[in-house]
C-alpha cells in the first residue's frame, strides 16, 4: 500500500497541491504557513514543508499531484507517509539535500507542532527507512536502528482488517496518554531517585514493580504497558532472527491485550477485528496498529491460507458489529523513494 506523487517546480512560492483521492485542490505560500483546518489532508505534507522552512531548509514552489491506496483514518500511518514523501519531494525539486535522519526528524516535528498530535518518530522512521522483507529495530530515545531480515518472508503474510471506524488522532486521547507517560517518568524518578531515567524505556521492570503502587492508577496503567511493551519489542527481534513464527504471534497477542487493559486505546470494533483473526487455526497472531480508538488490526498468517483467514474474519466481524470490514494482504515493501526518472 502507497502513495504516489507527480511533482514539477515553480518558480515562486506557491505550493499547489491535488489529490485524485479527494475534490478540489490546495494553494498555499511557503511564507507564513499555518495549520488550517479547512485544508483538510493537506495540512500533512503542507506541514512537512512547514518543518523544512522552519528550519532553515529553504525549498521552492512546486506543483505536486497524489494519490493512495491508504485509507485515511485507518491506523495506517497515511499521514506519516505523505509528510515522509512531501519531505523528499521538496527536497528533490529543490536539488537540497539533507541527512536521511532529519527526514523522520524533520516530519515528527511537523506532526508535533504543525498539526498538533503528540506522535512519536516510529512511523516517520519505517516510511523513511524501510527495506523489503525486514523489519526495523528502533531504539526512539536515541534513533540508533537495525534492520532485522524476515526470514520467513515466503511462510507467513500480513493481513490488515479495517474497522471502518475512523479517528482522528488529534480528537482522541492521544495526547493524553503522552501526558500520562509523562507524568509516570517524573513520577518514577522521584520514587527511585534516579535522576537518570529521561523516559520510560530506561525503567526496568523490577523498579517499576516496586514503585507501581505508589502511582495513580490511570498512569501506573500507561507505564506498565509501555515497559512491557519494550520487552515484548525485544523479544519479538530474538523471535524474528529464529524464524519463530509462533512465538512472534504470541507476542502480538499479548501486545493487544496490554493495548486494551493498560494503555486503553483500543475499542470494541479493534477486538472484535482481532477475535474475529484469532478464530482461525492459521493465524499466528493479531493485534491492533495504530494509535487506536479505531482504525485497523493487522495478523500474522500462514501464506497458503490468506484468503480463507480473511472470509471468516469478514464474516465473524460483521456479525459482531454489523459493519463491513475492509481487508488487504500486505508485503513488506521498501521504503519512500524514487520511482522512474523524471520526464522533460
Amino acid at each position: 500500500m502507497s502513495i504516489l506523487a507527480a511533482v514539477s517546480r515553480r518558480n515562486d512560492r506557491l505550493l499547489h497541491l491535488k489529490s485524485l483521492n479527494f475534490t478540489g485542490s490546495v494553494a498555499a505560500p511557503l511564507d507564513g504557513l499555518e495549520y488550517d483546518r479547512g485544508r483538510g489532508w493537506a495540512n500533512y505534507p503542507l506541514g512537512a514543508a512547514w518543518a523544512l522552512e522552519k528550519n532553515g531548509i529553504a525549498v521552492c514552489g512546486a506543483d505536486i499531484v497524489f494519490q493512495g491506496d491508504i485509507p485515511p483514518g485507518s491506523g495506517l500511518s497515511s499521514s506519516a507517509a505523505i509528510e515522509v514523501l512531501m519531505m523528499k519531494l521538496l527536497l528533490a525539486v529543490s536539488g537540497r539535500t539533507i541527512e536521511k535522519k532529519e527526514i523522520p526528524i524533520l516530519c515528527r516535528q511537523a506532526e508535533n507542532e504543525f498539526i498538533g498530535v503528540k506522535s512519536g518518530i516510529m512511523d516517520q522512521f519505517i516510511i523513511t527507512f524501510g527495506r523489503e522483507n525486514h523489519a526495523l529495530f528502533l531504539n526512539c530515545a536515541n534513533l540508533e536502528y537495525r534492520l532485522i531480515p524476515f526470514r520467513n518472508a515466503d511462510e507467513a503474510v500480513v493481513i490488515v482488517g479495517d474497522t471502518n471506524v475512523k479517528r482522528e488522532l488529534a480528537k482522541s486521547a492521544y495526547n493524553q496518554r503522552v501526558a500520562e507517560c509523562a507524568e509516570g517518568v517524573r513520577l518514577l524518578k522521584e520514587l527511585t531517585g534516579k535522576r537518570d531515567i529521561t523516559t520510560l524505556g530506561s525503567v526496568d521492570k523490577e523498579e517499576f514493580d516496586a514503585c507501581r503502587g505508589k502511582l495513580p492508577g490511570p498512569v501506573g496503567r500507561r507505564c506498565g504497558h509501555v515497559i512491557s511493551e519494550n520487552r515484548r519489542v525485544l523479544d519479538a527481534v530474538d523471535a524474528l532472527e529464529r524464524g519463530h513464527l509462533p512465538e512472534l504471534g504470541r507476542l502480538l497477542r499479548e501486545s493487544h491485550a496490554s493495548l486494551r487493559d493498560l494503555y486503553e486505546v483500543s475499542c470494541g470494533e479493534l477486538d472484535c477485528m482481532v477475535e474475529a483473526f484469532l478464530r482461525s487455526p492459521a493465524v499466528y497472531g493479531a493485534r491492533m496498529t495504530g494509535a487506536g480508538f479505531g482504525g485497523s488490526a493487522i495478523a500474522l498468517v500462514k501464506a497458503d491460507s490468506g484468503e480463507e483467514v480473511i472470509e471468516r474474519a469478514r464474516r465473524t466481524y460483521k456479525e459482531k458489529t454489523g459493519i463491513d470490514g475492509s481487508f488487504h494482504v500486505c508485503r513488506i515493501a521498501d521504503g519512500a523513494g524514487k520511482l522512474t526518472t523524471q520526464i522533460a
